[in-house]
């Protein structure tokens, strides 16, 4: 490969299909990358920066050009540039996922604790849908605060009220409450998050990235499909994790050890994630397209008076 002529931002892998998908996202996921110290992400923005401005230094390789645009990615927000916080990046998903969503599995018996847990569990994804919003629809203050208290109490709301309504209920089902609240609490929170750009819409370009417009249905669309990523990400492990939990506490030996419970939820859940947050962000393509057709009325024949019908499709980032 000539590097002279080598394109950073074009796709390693194809994003049109899953599998290439997947495997960008199981990339840019790598929960080693969240280790790495602030002046390693630099150097490796610095190097994209070189590289997109046609300026490669001497003697770089393909696989290093390849590992910065990795670094590049899983670091820095694709609409502005800027690095964003730790905590919500999605190579943090697994590490930070894994320890919260394994003690949410863990206490779920007592209501101090599924408060406690729900709390914790929401602010961390109210940071995570802060984010790795769409930047190019900025949210006041004032709006974070209403999101947060709304997904917030849309959580404690129900995982308590499950969590005492299924105190009679087979023991199996009482484990289910905390995905049910937390799926509740992902309706909730990415939409309230995100909400100006439902208000105002968001950024449509052309194939070549020339802007057209902000579209409010572009938007819906987006975000619909990152509530639908979210709680897909978090199934298995909250599904499937309490039936492995129920059987294995009938042995003695794990009788024996309740004390390991809580760790041994964590790194089953750690297990779980490893896959499922690549694979659910995989569900869509981030650059996600919408016909012309199924625009808002106003936008729709602005783009056909200028452009007439040679645009069918427009494109936008629908966040993480």
């Amino acid at each position: 490969m000539a590097l002279s002529s080598f394109d950073i931002d074009a796709p390693r892998w194809d994003q049109s299909t899953f599998m290439g998908r997947l495997k960008h996202f199981f990339n840019i996921t790598d929960c080693r990358t969240a280790l790495l110290p602030d002046s390693r992400l630099d150097e490796a923005k610095a190097l994209v920066e070189s590289c997109r401005a046609g300026s490669i230094p001497p003697g770089t390789t393909a696989e290093q050009l390849y590992y910065a645009k990795k670094l590049y990615d899983s670091a820095f927000h694709p609409d502005t540039g800027d690095r964003m916080n730790l905590i919500g990046r999605m190579s943090f998903q697994v590490p930070g996922g894994m320890a919260i969503t394994g003690f949410m599995l863990q206490f779920y018996r007592t209501v101090p604790a599924v408060v406690f847990w729900q709390w914790v569990n929401q602010s961390f994804n109210a940071l995570v849908n802060y984010t790795n919003r769409n930047a190019a629809s900025p949210i006041t203050p004032k709006q974070i605060g209403v999101a947060y208290i709304t997904a917030t109490s849309t959580a404690l709301a129900t995982a308590v009220g499950l969590n005492l309504y299924t105190k009679k209920a087979p023991p199996l089902v009482a484990r289910w409450v905390p995905f049910v609240a937390v799926a509740a609490a992902n309706c909730v929170n990415i939409p309230m998050m995100r909400q100006q750009e439902i208000l105002n819409g968001i950024a449509v370009t052309d194939e070549n990235g020339n802007k057209l417009g902000h579209s409010t249905k572009a938007a819906v669309k987006g975000i619909a499909q990152v509530v639908i990523s979210r709680v897909t990400m978090a199934a298995p492990g909250m599904i499937v994790l309490p039936i492995i939990m129920q059987r294995l506490e009938k042995y003695k030996f794990m009788q024996r050890i309740t004390f390991l419970h809580g760790p041994i939820q964590v790194m089953l859940v750690g297990g779980f994630l490893i896959f499922m947050v690549p694979a659910a962000c995989s569900l869509f393509p981030q650059r996600c397209s919408m016909a012309v057709s199924k625009l808002e009325p106003e936008l729709r024949d602005s783009i056909r008076s200028q452009y007439g019908d040679s645009i069918r499709h427009v494109y936008f980032n629908k966040g993480l």
